[in-house]
């Protein structure tokens, strides 16, 4: 039996010329035709810059279309970006491509860039591309503006701040264990548009972006929950050096995830660890509630309050998150978050 030809494919220019010059529209960029971009923040204010990458069968499904993957690969730079207080201004991409990728998905791919820059009024201002034996393998610099000194840090949590998440929670945890097993979503009775609903939730994060200026005005402390709500906000108490107690009924789940949780405790678990959430969790002193919430009321976002900080007791670890369910203390049996390595 002969071997399935390899799709075919332009040479490394033409197709930074054909698919991803035409993302670049700043003066900066120079239409990708230099080696270095060139980029300032805005008058008054500062660079925030974040990283990531992602990698196909471990940040998403090899059969993913191209389409979502770039929204994704996008979305979630934007994200960190959002929980920072930052406006997102551009990015430079790293693509890794191996030799089963061809000329249709690259074209889909950049389709999915354009839909995020057309949304956030973003650019690209600039990348490389390599061949590697197993791709696609993306990497994202993002960068944003925020006012010099109101960047948003995730390490200033202080003890009598309340706990806020914009959206709801779990939903793309959830949704990753219907895409693992086709049959679950019929198990616990979801019906169809609760269904997709949470496979959405996962193949398409949510940067909420529109968040930014709030947590600017109102949060002592920040960031987004890519890797499980309980992991996250111990990463946020462990390096302010508070511990935080959470109220998981006062938790937003969606109907579709209420309905899996109302199944199984395990969904319940699932929901508050599991990762790419990409929603925002803030600190917020009680003073600044009210505002904050009705300045994120106005952009059209929801938020909740689901818990507050408090001093570290003595001989506590650092780190640790008190879960509370029903007046009675919620243990967790797996891991508290999603774990790179």
């Amino acid at each position: 039996m002969s071997e399935k030809p390899a799709p075919s494919r332009l040479g490394e220019f033409s197709l930074i010329e054909r698919y991803f010059a035409p993302l670049a529209t700043s003066i900066g960029a120079a239409h990708l035709q230099d080696d270095a971009a060139v980029f300032a923040p805005d008058t008054g204010c500062e660079l925030v810059v974040t990283k990531d990458m992602l990698m196909a069968g471990v940040h998403f499904f090899e059969n993913d279309p191209p389409f979502a993957v770039a929204q994704k690969a996008l979305g979630v730079n934007l994200s960190d970006l959002a929980a920072k207080g930052a406006i997102p201004k551009g990015y430079l991409l790293g693509l890794g491509l191996s030799d089963d990728i061809g000329e249709e998905w690259i074209a889909e791919f950049c389709r999915g860039l354009k839909a995020v820059q057309d949304r956030f009024g973003i650019d690209l201002l600039g990348g490389d591309t390599i061949s590697c034996p197993k791709g696609p393998l993306l990497s994202i610099t993002a960068f944003g503006n925020v006012p010099i000194g109101d960047v948003v840090r995730r390490n200033t949590a202080v003890a009598g701040a309340k706990l806020y998440v914009t959206g709801s929670i779990g939903d793309a945890a959830l949704g990753l264990k219907l895409r693992l097993d086709e049959g679950l979503a019929a198990q616990v009775g979801l019906s169809d548009a609760e269904r997709d609903f949470l496979l959405d939730r996962y193949l398409l994060p949510q940067p909420r972006v529109s968040a930014a200026d709030a947590l600017r005005d109102y949060a002592v402390a920040a960031m987004d929950i890519s890797d499980g709500l309980v992991g996250d906000l111990g990463h946020m108490c462990r390096t302010s050096k508070v511990q935080a107690r959470v109220i998981l009924e006062d938790v937003p789940y969606s109907s579709a995830a209420s309905a899996m949780i109302a199944k199984n405790r395990e969904f319940l678990e699932t929901a508050i660890s599991g990762g790419d959430d990409y929603e925002i969790l803030a600190a917020i002193m009680p003073e600044n509630c009210t505002a904050f919430e009705n300045a994120l009321t106005a952009t059209g976002l929801a938020v909740t309050q689901i818990g507050d900080l408090q001093t570290l007791d003595a001989g506590q670890e650092q780190g640790t998150v008190e879960l509370i369910w029903h007046d009675e203390p919620f243990i967790l049996r797996g891991a508290a978050g999603f774990r790179h390595f």
